[in-house]
Order: structure tokens, then C-alpha cells, then sequence
């Protein structure tokens, strides 16, 4: 049987099924001069450069979602309450021709 290749590109997407090693992991998620995504050390596709400067700003967007999404907040909750409430419309039809 054939060695099947453990890292590569398929269909210009990178993959790499390595055993990954701290070395590796570490040298993968910081590479200073890169773009803001590089290759993943292990899997599919492609992962934040820590180096970069955008890929902080994107960790902190995707922490305050987050946070925002997951704390309690009591505005949504009554505008969600009146959302419900019926209202009443009175149409006044002074024009018969």
C-alpha cells in the first residue's frame, strides 16, 4: 500500500496531518513579517498570525460578541415584552363618495 502524503494543499486550501509538536505550535501561530492568517499546524485551513496586529483586533471583536452575548441584559428583555402586546388601529373613513 502506498504512503499517503500528511501535508499538502487540495484545491489551494492547505492541510497537515503531522503530529504536531510544541515547537511547531508555537512557530505556527506566531510568525512576525507574515500576513494575518497563515497555515494551521495541524488540520485544515488556515489560523490566526498572533504577530499580527489585525489578528488581535479580531480576538478582542470576537471576545466582546461574545461577552455581549452571553451577559444579561434587562432592555432587551422589555422591548422583547412589548413586541407582544397588541395594538389597536381605528380606521376613520370620513371620505364616502
Amino acid at each position: 500500500m502506498a504512503d499517503k502524503p500528511t501535508s499538502g494543499e487540495i484545491f489551494g486550501v492547505p492541510y497537515n496531518f503531522e503530529r504536531p509538536s510544541f515547537g511547531r505550535m508555537l512557530s505556527s501561530y506566531w510568525q512576525p513579517g507574515e500576513g494575518m492568517l497563515v497555515e494551521k499546524p495541524f488540520g485544515v485551513g488556515y489560523t490566526l498570525n498572533l504577530a499580527n496586529w489585525r489578528s488581535w483586533i479580531v480576538v478582542l471583536i470576537a471576545g466582546a460578541l461574545l461577552w455581549q452575548e452571553q451577559s444579561p441584559s434587562s432592555e432587551t428583555e422589555s422591548d422583547s415584552e412589548s413586541a407582544i402586546d397588541p395594538v389597536e388601529v381605528i380606521v376613520d373613513d370620513e371620505n364616502d363618495d
